[in-house]
């Protein structure tokens, strides 16, 4: 795996400890020259914020390459998608076990994700400070 993650693209908007950087996002086969003609190639627009002190010596529409790191990623994905993952499946087994009743099980298994995004999304502040992006 790669020990750096790069997208190009183009500053959006500049504040005093931020800048906000547009990139296109694309699947492996969109540079595919029938990429034009598949379903499968996609590409999408994100608004990247990256904090830094020096955000006055960058411009509007200036073409950068915003990188993070391979650990920056894996974190996130643990976070977004691992962890509420193993949450789900074990409220769905445990409440199985209890009530033995299948759709209760899997509605308190959905319902018990409420709670811990909730608290991923009190903790932003604090998870910012660990997934940070920086401009080459």
């Amino acid at each position: 795996m790669s020990t750096k993650i790069s997208h190009s693209g183009v500053i959006e908007r500049i504040e005093k400890d931020k800048v906000q950087v547009r990139i296109v996002q694309t699947s492996a086969c969109a540079a595919c020259k029938v990429a034009g003609y598949c379903n499968a190639s996609e590409s999408k627009e994100k608004l990247i914020d990256v904090f830094c002190a020096n955000s006055a010596a960058y411009e509007l529409g200036q073409h950068v390459v915003v990188n993070a790191s391979g650990s920056v990623a894996a974190r996130a994905l643990l976070w977004g998608f691992g962890l509420p993952f193993i949450f789900l499946i074990a409220v769905l087994i445990v409440v199985l076990l209890l009530t033995s009743n299948e759709g209760l099980a899997a509605l308190c298994a959905l319902a018990a994700l409420i709670p811990y995004y909730f608290v991923l999304w009190l903790m932003r502040d604090q998870m910012r400070q660990q997934l940070n992006f920086w401009i080459e």
